[in-house]
């Protein structure tokens, strides 16, 4: 039997369904956090405003830059999920960038963006 140099349709489905709900969690995280951004950037903002106050808390604080820098990885990952979909519809999802074979399912499930097999990753050091 020769060995299999794509994921089925079906398999594809399952994955595509993995990604979209991963893509609207990361969409809705952003946003909170673009919104949160937005709020710090006001001087008027009223003590009792919950934003405000999870800015100003001691150790639970989170300086703007910090967020700043989440968002930044966030945005990173929502493209990388979306060309995930890209390979998705051109049935290229899920083969290894480097070397054409499949990424393992696991691998897949656990990071629906990777064009790496975790092999071509600790060898490349991409």
């Amino acid at each position: 039997m020769a060995e299999k140099t794509r994921y089925s349709d079906e398999e594809l489905q399952e994955f595509k369904e993995i990604i979209e709900e991963k893509l609207k969690v990361a969409n809705d995280d952003y946003q909170q956090m673009m919104r949160t951004l937005m709020n710090a950037d006001g001087n008027d903002v009223d003590d009792t405003s919950p934003t405000y106050k999870v800015l100003e808390e001691g150790s639970a604080t989170q300086t703007k830059e910090e967020l700043m820098t989440q968002a930044a990885r966030l945005q990173k990952f929502i493209q990388g999920l979306k060309a995930a979909l890209i390979r998705v519809e051109n049935k290229t999802y899920g083969i290894d960038r480097i070397t054409g074979e499949l990424i393992p399912k696991e691998r897949l499930r656990a990071v629906p963006h990777a064009t790496l097999s975790v092999q071509s990753k600790m060898n490349g050091k991409h």
